[in-house]
């Protein structure tokens, strides 16, 4: 029986009915409780039998899996889902541990991202099976035994439990014991940049030489807001990509105006991987000595960017770059002055772009499209360009507002707002200004933040001379006028506060006359802060049309109210109305070509301080003086005037009078000078020359008369003055009042005297420029150096001397005593024709030469049309700080005074015939091969 039952089952399963999945499932079923009772009845015997039967027992394996698809479907997805749920929870226990760990500066293990992976992959496959369950349940029938569609719920048990045993494996496989592990840092982290730089690859090419060539440990980069600084830092910061090997890690932190160390100890430490969750909790002293420690052992490059003030490195951490570490410290700074408090062993100042390169900015932001949209806007828009003043912040955003100004009246609009109201230019105020006015606002009072404004009264890139604005702001009261000398100190110093702030540029003339310049955009900006804001003091109203082309002044409705009005640099030649303005304090008239005033113009200007009328050839001087009773300041200086009017003798509140280069001023009237008792300022340098050559045209009839009525002035601190006359000058130099307040002195046309004892400029303590010209019979220079009181005068009274200028003194043949001014800037000397030598030797004794180097200082020697001139200086100099010499005309001069030891190392400039070049005389090879790089033909 059991023999045949066997046969009928398995006769069953392999015939075609078993392709019926009802019955395979009943036979299957039959087979298993079969199997159960031969086991029982007939033991091992018959199991050994039916093992020995592989195809049988193969056949029975796969069928029961088979079935169990379909049978345990439902217990298998309840599972499933239970799971996967077990799983999800315990991939996010992962994920928070991996979280935390990339927060502290490690990188997850790959074994973890790929588990990560492969949970992601099942939990996506488990959610399709899931979605898709209801629909499959249906389909069981038979007590979930058997489907309606058999080959279907197969196929679907199969994925379930497939996707099962994979849920259980992932489940097992995620207990990790690390999910994360510290890896090396890269050296420097690349930062976002704009593709192109324009324009400062010169300075970039510096600074990087300067870090990986030369031993400079802290190096500043200075200049403007919105010049590039940032831009350069970065450029710097990416080049260290290309090099990983030259630093151990380079460290980049934000500074800015309000400072914060722990800020710079954050940056430092996500970078060296000190950063933590306890990190934030730790002292500043905790957190600096961490940072000691790890720095300690590298070689480091720290980027700070845009510091205001002195970061304190040893408070943060830093070990002190030396060259044994070889480490170094960069930043960039508005200040000069923090590159001194950084003690930066070298600095380099972002200058704005020269126009080539600020032309291309500019092309880049408005795009060819708006500039071929016609065929005038190329002109156009370089005259828009040159309007921001090569500031690449301003160049940016003025070309992307033209870059969809596609007409012609669109792009000479903007030329008109530009020059007028740049405030109002799209983007300018809110981009441009804001940025620059941190600034301002920074500087250290309300002093100097007025001083900058006043600099804005002043036309577009005018050149305003130092000392002459140091007047100004005396008479306008910001400087203690009672202070003398300390007053002009303090103006000198808050000059030097203004260009350290990159608010203001520093010049320098061929004559060696010093100048600040205002930026046009810094102008600009100054304009939009005096419009806009109103002062402790006083309500401050600006009116500043300077250089701009006006042919009449502003109405009269303009004037009112105004307390600072620039029109100078225009063509007014006509001041035909009286403006009503009691308010008004200051008023630049100078440059107008004036050649009528109403004679009651200044009527109403009883509060008017300042009066600039320089510089108007034709000026008339008929209007009333008198009215001007607050007047402090006046300037008719290059003005052609032939007589000055008596009524000058009223304004007796006057501090500052300018009469300087009026050359064909015959007379002064007595007692208008005497009586000016409160003049702190007198300059008539120039006030005598060409009209003195004319019969009884000495200055109000004799110039004894002058100097005798210069005495009277007892709070003079500062004189400039020509002299024609020898009795004048031996008068003038036994003054104390004169010898402490002249800063120059100019002799002209001095006649009958061959030799001219100059030991009483050694007396005039403060004297900056010494001229002569056109003294014809005069043969020597003296000086008498015997004693030791002489002694004391004569190395102490030179200190001051800078600049010698001597012209058209044909007879003079050397100029020995200029060894005695050991901080001379410049010297020129001109149509001297017997002038033999500079510093003759056989003047000069031992005792006077101890422990002096002659022309130390000097930085511009000019030798021309001196025919007889053979030698400089006996023996070589080095000239340390000699930047120019010109010899023009010298045929003599067959050797110049130069050590080779030093002239290779300088920006050294000799300007002279070729011929005469090549005809010079070396001492050796070596010193002619040293200078031969350094001459240039001149161009005349």
């Amino acid at each position: 029986m059991c023999e045949r039952t066997m046969k009928v089952i398995l006769m069953l399963i392999s015939s075609n009915c078993s392709q019926n999945y009802i019955y395979l499932h009943t036979c299957t079923f039959l087979l298993k409780r079969f199997s159960q009772l031969l086991e029982l009845t007939m033991g091992n015997l018959f199991s050994a039998s039916i093992s020995c039967d592989a195809t049988i027992s193969r056949c029975l394996d796969c069928s029961v899996r088979k079935t169990a698809y379909i049978c345990q479907l439902q217990d298998n997805l309840l599972i499933l889902e239970t799971e996967l749920k077990k799983l999800i929870e315990g991939r996010d226990d992962v994920l928070i541990k991996v979280r935390v760990a990339e927060q502290q500066g490690m990188k997850r293990l790959a074994k973890v991202q790929g588990w990560l992976s492969r949970v992601q992959g099942v939990e996506t496959e488990a959610g399709k099976l899931i979605e898709q369950s209801g629909r499959e349940v249906e389909q069981l029938c038979v007590g979930g035994f058997c489907s309606k569609n058999c080959k279907s719920s197969y196929k679907f048990g199969e994925k379930v439990f497939k996707t099962l045993r994979i849920v259980e494996n992932l489940k097992g496989e995620g207990d990790f014991k690390e999910v994360a592990q510290t890896v090396p840092e890269t050296p420097v982290d690349e930062r976002p940049i704009t593709p192109a730089i324009i324009g400062l690859q010169s300075t970039f090419d510096k600074v990087w030489r300067c870090l990986t060539e030369e031993k400079a440990r802290i190096i500043g980069i200075y200049g403007m807001g919105g010049v590039g600084k940032t831009t350069l830092l970065t450029k710097i910061n990416n080049k260290f990509v290309e090099f990983p090997d030259k630093f151990d890690v380079v460290i980049w932190a934000v500074v800015s105006k309000d400072l914060e160390l722990e800020k710079i100890q954050d940056s430092i430490a996500k970078k060296i991987g000190l950063f933590n969750e306890s990190w934030k909790f730790k002292s500043l002293e905790d957190r600096a000595q961490e940072i000691f420690k790890t720095l300690n052992r590298k070689k480091f490059v720290l980027l700070l960017d845009d510091i205001w003030e002195r970061v304190d490195l040893i408070t943060v951490g830093l070990p002190p770059p030396t060259p044994e570490n070889v480490s170094k410290v960069v930043f960039s700074t508005r200040e000069v002055e923090v590159c001194g408090s950084m003690e930066a062993q070298k600095s380099f100042k972002v200058e704005c772009l020269r126009y080539e390169d600020a032309w291309r900015l500019f092309e880049e932001k408005v795009g060819k499209e708006t500039l071929d949209s016609y065929p005038n806007i190329p002109e156009l828009a370089e005259t828009v360009a040159k309007e921001c003043g090569g500031l690449p912040l301003a160049l940016i955003v003025v070309g992307r507002a033209m870059a969809c100004k596609k007409t012609p009246q669109e792009w000479e609009h903007a030329i008109e707002v530009l020059r007028s109201t740049a405030s109002k230019f799209s983007g300018m105020e809110r981009t441009v200004y804001s940025r620059l006015k941190f600034s301002y606002d920074l500087l250290p009072s309300d002093t100097i933040r007025f001083c900058l404004l006043y600099c804005c009264l002043f036309p577009e890139d005018y050149r305003i001379k130092t000392e002459d604005l140091i007047d100004y702001w005396i008479c306008e009261g910001f400087l203690d006028e009672y202070d003398g000398i300390g007053a002009r100190n303090e103006g000198y110093s808050i000059i030097g506060i203004l260009i350290h702030a990159c608010l203001l540029e520093e010049e320098e003339d061929e004559q060696g006359n010093n100048y600040v310049k205002m930026h046009d955009v810094i102008r600009d900006m100054a304009l939009w802060i005096a419009s806009t804001t109103d002062h402790e003091k006083e309500k401050e109203k600006f009116l500043v049309r300077a250089g701009v082309g006006l042919t009449e002044v502003p109405s009269i409705e303009m004037w009112k109210d105004v307390t600072r009005m620039s029109l100078m640099n225009n063509k007014i030649e006509k001041l035909s109305k009286s403006p009503i303005c009691p308010s008004l304090r200051t008023l630049f008239l100078s440059r107008c070509d004036i050649e009528k005033i109403k004679s009651d113009f200044f009527q109403s200007m009883t509060s008017l301080r300042v009066l600039d009328l320089s510089c108007n050839f034709n000026l008339p001087l008929a209007f009333q003086f008198s009215d001007l009773v607050s007047l402090k300041h006046l300037d008719l200086s290059s003005c052609y005037i032939t007589r000055l009017p008596e009524e000058l003798k009223y304004l007796v509140n006057l501090r500052c009078l300018k009469l300087e280069n009026i050359f064909h001023l015959p007379r002064i009237p007595s007692e208008v000078i005497s009586n000016l008792e409160m003049l702190r300022v007198l300059r008539m340098r120039g006030c005598a020359g060409l009209a003195s050559q004319e019969e009884d045209s000495i200055l109000f009839g004799d110039e004894e008369l002058l100097v005798e009525e210069l005495l009277c002035l007892k709070h003079l601190n500062v004189l400039t003055i020509t002299l024609t006359s020898l009795l004048a000058l031996q008068r003038f130099s036994s003054s104390s009042i004169l010898q402490r307040s002249t800063r120059s002195l100019s002799l002209t046309l001095l006649k009958d005297s061959k030799s001219l004892d100059v030991s009483h400029l050694a007396s005039l303590r403060h004297l900056e420029r010494y001229d002569m010209s056109v003294c014809e019979d005069l043969e020597e220079l003296k000086i008498e150096y015997t004693g030791e009181v002489k002694n004391i005068q004569v190395t102490d009274g030179f200190r001051s001397l800078c600049h010698v200028t001597i012209v058209n003194c044909s007879k003079l043949r050397h100029m020995t005593w200029l060894i005695f001014a050991p901080n001379l800037k410049r010297i020129s000397i001109d149509q001297c024709e017997s002038m033999e030598e500079i510093i003759k030797s056989d003047e000069v004794t031992a005792e006077a030469m101890e422990n002096r180097v002659p022309f130390a200082r000097l930085q511009y020697l000019g030798l021309c049309g001196l025919g007889k001139l053979k030698s400089i200086y006996a023996n070589p100099l080095p000239f340390p700080r000699l930047k120019e010499m010109m010899v023009w005309r010298c045929t003599e001069l067959r050797k110049l005074p130069l050590d080779c030891n030093g002239g290779s190392e300088r920006n050294f400039i000799i300007k002279g015939d070729e011929d005469w070049w090549k005809e010079l005389q070396w001492d050796d090879q070596a010193t002619q091969s040293a200078f031969l790089p350094c001459f240039k033909t001149i161009g005349w």
